[in-house]
């Protein structure tokens, strides 16, 4: 396609949603599948007219969708209520954790005994697949900082750490094909890539947003509410953190989405016992002044990255293989993970049946995927992969993209 041609198919896309937004939520229908069905046609499944290559453009795309996700991650940990709770938060981190493991050990189950994949594959395909993403599930995740749903908010924090802490099962699956070192019996991928990445990811993270938090109101504090430029200062702080994460070895996902929620935590925290909150007004509060702006960027990015899904799709990537692979993934690793995982949550029994259905894949598979192919995968197996995170993800955009709106309608009204 043309450039003029790109630019007519973007903002043709734009304007279509932007006016039928009204009536999108009527149906069971939403943006990410409008986007995937104009990728698909007119990409190589459809009318060929572009074809994006993910082995051959795999360093560029690992960039946008990690910017993307970052975004998603930011916006997602703003939006967590306050104050916080171990107890309101056991579930998610229940589920970033042990669910989130056991859909890895079911998924490299499958690719070993049924694929006949190898270890590392195995373990690769399941990291790459198993956690939730936190950019294509805005419809089933926390809409704002006030917002109380139980369900949203067990989604939008479980796809806000599951992100990072898939991290070690990436690297674990790589270090099983050869591409990383995991030290003598696995040792150095505990302590260095679970332990030290995990504790200091997490640590930079609330360091770093207290910080923030505690600055921004000291200068409005002092200077009589300055007018601060709130959008530079929540992608600083996504910059700083994730870099500083980077540098020290550190899970940089879990970092940002820690930043965020320590950020709000610390802005609500001082304008609780500020007697004169009133100068501090909520549109000069980082965590909430930019959360449109973020959401903005998500949805750009979102009608980007998805048409580029459906170019990346061809015929003969809709093996029985990858399609066995999606349905297993959706309809009994999800489900028997959360069931596990949820065993000593408090979490009622419909909860926690909405929970291991929507279990969205999306960007952040892409991203992992990327992120092993730069790291020196085989062809071979990168091709595979490829075609296995396309369709699964495809698959996830359609099935749960039309059963959310139904399904969410009917808890509402019970």
């Amino acid at each position: 396609m043309t450039t003029a041609g790109w630019f007519v198919l973007i903002g043709g896309l734009m304007l279509v949603i932007g006016m039928a937004n009204n009536k999108l939520s009527n149906w069971p229908i939403t943006a990410a599948m409008v986007y995937l069905c104009a990728g698909l046609i007119i990409g190589p499944t459809g009318l060929a007219l572009f074809h994006f290559n993910p082995l051959q453009q795999s360093s560029l795309l690992e960039i946008v969708t990690e910017v993307v996700v970052l975004i998603s991650l930011f916006s997602a940990g703003v939006k967590m209520p306050t104050p916080f709770s171990g107890l309101r938060w056991r579930t998610p981190i229940l589920l970033a954790t042990v669910s989130m493991s056991i859909t890895v050990g079911l998924v490299a189950a499958l690719a070993w005994g049924v694929f006949g994949f190898s270890i590392g594959a195995a373990v690769l395909l399941g990291a790459i697949v198993a956690p939730t993403d936190p950019v294509l599930a805005t419809d089933v995740q926390t809409r704002h900082a006030e917002d109380r749903d139980r369900l949203r908010f067990n989604l939008t924090c479980e796809a806000g750490m599951n992100d990072g802490s898939a991290f070690p099962f990436v690297m674990l699956g790589l270090g099983l094909l050869g591409l990383h070192e995991l030290g003598d019996h696995g040792l150095r991928w505990v302590l260095v890539d679970v332990v030290w990445a995990t504790c200091a990811g997490v640590a930079i993270g609330v360091i770093c947003g207290i910080m923030l938090g505690k600055a921004s109101v000291h200068l409005q504090r002092r200077f009589d509410s300055p007018s601060l430029l709130v959008d530079f200062l929540a992608l600083g702080l996504i910059g700083v953190v994730y870099g500083l994460s980077l540098w020290a070895h550190a899970w940089g996902f879990l970092a940002v989405f820690f930043a965020a929620v320590a950020l709000r935590q610390t802005e609500l925290k001082l304008a609780d016992g500020d007697s004169d909150q009133q100068t501090i007004p909520a549109k000069q509060r980082i965590s909430e002044a930019s959360l449109i702006f973020k959401e903005h960027l998500e949805r750009l990015s979102v009608l980007v990255l998805v048409l580029l899904v459906g170019g990346m799709l061809f015929i003969n990537s809709w093996s029985w293989r990858a399609t066995l692979l999606a349905l297993f993934t959706f309809a009994i690793a999800r489900p028997v993970s959360v069931a596990i995982g949820l065993m000593a949550s408090r979490s009622t029994w419909r909860i926690k049946g909405l929970i291991s259905w929507f279990g969205v894949r999306g960007i952040g598979s892409l991203f992992y995927l990327m992120y092993a192919i730069e790291h020196g995968l085989d062809e071979a197996l990168a091709v595979e992969l490829i075609h296995f995170t396309l369709v699964i993800v495809t698959l996830s955009i359609v099935v749960h993209g039309t059963s959310v709106k139904p399904l969410l309608d009917r808890l509402w009204r019970r």
